[in-house]
């Protein structure tokens, strides 16, 4: 009471402007009201620190209540799923399933209700990747072994280490495993939104893999973390990727490519070593896709899993794996082309061969006769440009996987080559557009190129000298060469011998390809089965041939018979586009009956034909062909996928197939069942096998 009596004279002592001889009187009041004044600012303080704890408090209640729909029941949440209103565009396009556990009784996962029940779920792919044999595309050829225990990680703790003294490839191999980590983020369900292909440039590869959202749909155990900033980790710390690629460093496709790979992995305490060993690039990279096989998302602890320990040797069959996409009939984009290449990569597919122009459209801008495009293109914004090839063949090369483009001629070629007259070039093409079509070439519209005039071998070999500058060096390019009518050429010509015109034609193109190349010419150059390759007038020792004809026919033998290498394309196994009905009123349109993903995986020409081991050796592989009359962009995935794939494994292990000629193991369902998935995870639209009850009972629908 004497501190705040003290208090108020020294405010009415302010007020009358003392003296200094005044102030001095009034010393000891002055200490016993800071006395006082401390006290007081000690209540204060703890005011101060018990509000700051309520609002805390407040701010954790406020959160937990917004968050409340995370602990919701999972019914309740599966019902608002199943609602259209509730739907994200996001949304990971495979649901989880709380309802079922599993459990593997004779090498076979069997689905188990799970409503309601305590005790730990175990899901369908945990369960798939730990029962029975290896559950990878395509299946290894050599020795694999795997361990029964698996360890649960985040990309996060994902880390790369390269031995190799080739600077470039340890460039490369650190390009690849930016990609590699980046699969990895979508199959955990980090930062989903959709399938876009680039990651953001804004950010670093370091950046993005230590990066980590969750999802608001995460289970309540989680909470906390995502609402914080920390990430619920596995019983991993480190998983350490070390590759290794010693002998090679040549990063330019090859036939003789040495893709084979050793894998191994074990565990270290709480370190993960896996080590990648291969005399190239290509197999190193052939060795990660298989990683990220040996790799899943378990919806029960929302983390990575893999094995403790495993072992696969592995190396191709075949040297060429080939897929073709025609992008004349219609225009893909070059997302779509990305698209398709990435899931070549994981099933182990090498080569894309680009049938970039035909008699529909030109749709390529080149750098020194661009009226092509501008006389050929659908429209301006379906083009590509020297950029647009240059980062596919850049982008596909992250993969493994080569591009090989493809100018059709001297058929197939309409229009886009009708502007000679106007630049006085003369008419670099013939029959464009003629009637009736069906006298002049296959399908409308129809076009052939003049064999008669130097300005259109020319042009041909600017054509290549640009396609090889973007694509890079190849030891084999694609010409063209099949389905030329005579009858056009009849109409112009005199000449007697209208074949030997043809076989002409493809020899200077060769020539011109070799001055395109810097005067070296490919080992091999491809050309599409005729009428031609059956004549011999095509060295042997330079030209293999795509035989599209059937299995059956005579052609096949003879090609062989005449020493030439081939890559089988046949049209009633590894035509995609068949079986989808005719495009015209009248006449033959369409092939059928539809390829299924069985008809690819169970076509073994090699076997059929019983090849002894010298001709074998002239098979260099396959290829699926997707023409694309009646497909666009919108269904061009599931046209390819997971069809393709089923190549991917006849010509990577060629397994032995002692069944009936069209009966699949159901293993081999089982695990193309489950590489669609993967597929699916990444944005990849495939195609459905068969009902979802016979994919969470395996064996069962078979």
């Amino acid at each position: 009471m004497a501190a705040k009596v003290c208090m108020w004279k020294i405010l009415r002592f302010f007020i009358m402007f003392p003296s200094r001889r005044q102030w001095s009187h009034q010393v000891p009041c002055v200490c016993q009201s800071l006395r006082y004044l401390y006290k007081m600012s000690l209540a204060v303080s703890l005011r101060r620190a018990l509000l700051a704890l309520l609002s805390g408090a407040i701010f954790i209640l406020t959160v937990l209540y917004w968050n409340q729909g995370a602990t919701k029941t999972q019914a309740y949440n599966e019902a608002l799923e199943r609602h259209p209103s509730h739907r994200d565009a996001s949304a990971f396009p495979i649901p989880v399933e709380k309802s079922w556990t599993y459990k593997c009784e004779n090498d076979r996962c069997m689905r188990v209700g799970h409503h309601g029940k305590s005790g730990k779920r175990v899901s369908f792919i945990s369960c798939s990747m730990t029962c029975g044999d290896i559950n990878i595309w395509p299946h290894p050829t050599h020795k694999h072994v795997l361990s029964s225990h698996t360890h649960s990680f985040s990309v996060d703790d994902v880390q790369l280490q390269v031995d190799t003294t080739h600077r470039e490839v340890r460039k490369q191999l650190q390009v690849v495993f930016d990609w590699f980590l980046k699969d990895l983020r979508q199959i955990q369900r980090l930062d989903y939104a959709g399938s876009g292909l680039e990651p953001a440039a804004s950010e670093s590869s370091s950046s993005k893999s230590r990066r980590h959202t969750q999802q608001d749909s995460e289970p309540a155990a989680t909470l906390f973390g995502a609402t914080f900033g920390t990430k619920q980790a596995g019983d991993l710390s480190i998983v350490q990727v070390k590759i290794a690629v010693h002998k090679s460093g040549d990063l330019n496709f090859s036939l003789d490519n040495d893709e084979s790979y050793h894998l191994t992995s074990n565990t270290d305490g709480h370190r993960l070593l896996v080590e990648i060993t291969a005399n190239s690039y290509f197999g190193a990279r052939h060795g990660l896709s298989t990683l990220q096989q040996l790799i899943w998302f378990d919806d029960e602890d929302r983390l990575l899993h893999t094995y403790a320990n495993s072992k696969v040797k592995d190396a191709p069959k075949f040297r060429y794996r080939g897929l073709m996409l025609d992008t004349s009939r219609h225009f893909f984009s070059v997302e779509a082309i990305k698209r398709t290449i990435m899931a070549m990569g994981l099933a182990k597919l090498n080569r894309f061969h680009w049938h970039l122009t035909d008699a529909q459209s030109f749709p390529y801008i080149s750098r020194y006769y661009p009226e092509l495009a501008e006389h050929g293109a659908y429209s301006e914004s379906e083009t590509y440009t020297e950029q647009d090839v240059r980062e596919v063949a850049e982008f596909a090369k992250i993969y493994g996987v080569q591009v090989i483009p493809e100018i059709d001629a001297p058929a197939h070629a309409g229009n886009g080559w009708d502007w000679g007259p106007k630049r006085g070039m003369g008419e670099l093409a013939m029959c464009i557009n003629q009637q009736p079509w069906s006298f002049y070439c296959g399908e409308p519209p129809c076009g052939q190129l003049n064999p008669k005039n130097n300005h259109t071998y020319l042009i041909l070999q600017r054509l290549y000298e640009e396609l090889l500058q973007q694509t890079g060096p190849t030891d084999l390019f694609h010409l063209g060469g099949d389905e030329v009518n005579l009858d056009c050429w009849a109409q112009y010509f005199n000449d007697t011998d209208l074949r030997g015109m043809w076989c002409d034609f493809m020899l200077q193109a060769m020539a011109r390809l070799k001055v395109a190349n810097n005067g070296v010419a490919p080992k091999i150059v491809a050309v599409w089965s005729s009428a031609l390759t059956n004549t011999k007038c095509l060295p042997n020792s330079q030209f293999a041939v795509q035989v599209w004809g059937g299995s059956t026919w005579q052609e096949n033998y003879d090609l062989l018979d005449n020493g030439y290498n081939v890559i089988f394309s046949h049209v009633d196994a590894w035509y995609l586009d068949c079986g989808f009905g005719s495009w015209r009123a009248t006449g033959e349109a369409a092939c059928a009956p539809y390829r299924t993903w069985q008809n690819v995986y169970k076509h073994r020409p090699w076997e059929r034909m019983r090849l002894d081991k010298r001709r074998k050796k002239q098979v260099l592989g396959g290829e699926v062909c997707m023409w694309t009359e009646q497909v666009d962009e919108n269904q061009l995935d599931n046209r390819l996928w997971p069809r393709s794939a089923a190549l991917g494994e006849r010509l990577w292990s060629d397994p032995n197939d002692d069944h009936d000629m069209d009966v699949v193991p159901p293993e081999v369902f089982r695990r193309i069942s489950l590489f669609r998935n993967r597929l699916v995870e990444l944005g990849i639209r495939a195609e459905a096998l068969f009902p979802k009850y016979c994919a969470q009972n395996p064996g069962e629908c078979i």
